[in-house]
């Protein structure tokens, strides 16, 4: 018998509204970071900033999260697919950290020079004004209903404020300075936090763990 099954009426009835919540932040969070990958990827063609291009493959990753955690409630025992999520996102953290880590790499040896963009400065100051707010809800939804992929898809939503700050950081220092080396050197930090993000869910730190008491991963799944 499920653990939903086990609860009182008003525990159920408060876990079914935690989970539609949880749908409905990964979709907000999907449409959101389609958009903002086209923008960026576009933006970083034409400028040829890889900063911006590590940026908008962050926010493929970000969707990839995000569909990830629709696929995992869309079963009626979402915790049973807790770590199979966890993985997924693992691996598509470690991809944008290795694609990133070679273009900046690329562009550090052979100097190239990244255009400004105005667009790219633009999209970075959004970013920073909506992530925070769609993390917090995607975490706190997350420890309310003990899942660690909820969670872990509202660290990866506050990791693009981060990266956000970043972006911004080194488009503003080639823009207003001349520093093209800032662009890569950007698009490097955006891989060493992708690759830490991507250890850390592979190994399912902190499983689901609200408060940490009684709870653990047996059998690939996380008992809560």
């Amino acid at each position: 018998m499920s653990a939903l099954h086990l609860q009182t009426p008003d525990a159920a009835g408060r876990t079914r509204r935690l989970r539609r919540r949880a749908r409905a932040l990964a979709l907000t969070s999907v449409v959101y970071n389609v958009l903002e990958a086209v923008v960026a990827i576009a933006a970083g063609l034409v400028a040829g900033s890889v900063a911006l291009l590590g940026f908008g493959l962050d926010s493929v990753v970000e969707v990839s999260s995000g569909l990830v955690v629709l696929w995992q409630f869309s079963h009626h025992l979402p915790q049973e697919r807790e770590r199979t999520a966890l993985r997924l996102m693992a691996l598509a953290f470690f991809a944008l950290a290795a694609l990133v880590s070679v273009e900046s790499a690329r562009a550090l040896v052979v100097g190239r020079e990244a255009e400004t963009s105005t667009v790219g400065i633009v999209l970075a100051l959004v970013s920073l004004a909506v992530m925070p707010v769609l993390s917090w809800a995607q975490r706190r939804t997350g420890r309310a209903l003990g899942s660690n992929a909820v969670v872990a898809d509202g660290t990866q939503t506050l990791l693009c404020t981060y990266l956000s700050a970043v972006l911004l950081l080194g488009l503003l220092l080639n823009a207003t300075l001349g520093w093209s080396w800032a662009d890569p050197v950007a698009g490097l930090v955006i891989a060493g936090v992708a690759l830490r993000e991507g250890v850390q869910a592979w190994q399912g730190k902190g499983c689901c763990a609200p408060g940490g008491g009684g709870c653990g991963c047996d059998s690939g799944a996380c008992d809560c």
